[in-house]
């Protein structure tokens, strides 16, 4: 935790599983509220292909996405997403909100949660932690 940064990291691929891109969550390195992991690798995903459509293209993610991030999975067209960590404060796939399948949307993500989610909920226990112990938020 060199950054303070929640340690979320996501990875676009393609259709045939290459890796297109990859990203961290950035807010506190960057001081960007809008930094989150899956943001980092859509814009990384785009700039790459070349097109804001990442048609075809999976994301990976450590934890359920929050609101924006879903909303910039619909946004860009993701195909499918794969979630470890359910997220019951922010999470706005399954655990609050469906902004990834809702019907109404003119694009719909796949999703398939807690893959590895043992794993991933261990570090950010352990980050959220260590955070209580030096008394930070």
């Amino acid at each position: 935790m060199l950054h303070g940064d929640v340690p979320v990291g996501a990875v676009v691929v393609d259709q045939e599983g290459n890796e297109i891109a990859r990203g961290h969550n950035r807010r506190e390195i960057d001081g960007d509220p809008v930094a989150h992991a899956e943001v980092v690798a859509i814009r990384k995903a785009a700039e790459v292909l070349g097109t804001w459509r990442l048609e075809g293209c999976s994301l990976f993610v450590t934890l359920e996405p929050c609101a924006m991030c879903a909303g910039a999975l619909v946004n860009a067209r993701v195909e499918r997403l794969v979630y470890a960590a359910r997220d019951p404060k922010a999470g706005a796939v399954e655990s609050l909100f469906r902004i990834a399948d809702d019907p109404r949307l003119n694009h719909r993500v796949i999703v398939s949660g807690g893959v590895l989610s043992g794993e991933a909920s261990a570090l950010l226990s352990a980050f959220f932690s260590e955070l209580r112990a030096r008394g930070e938020k």
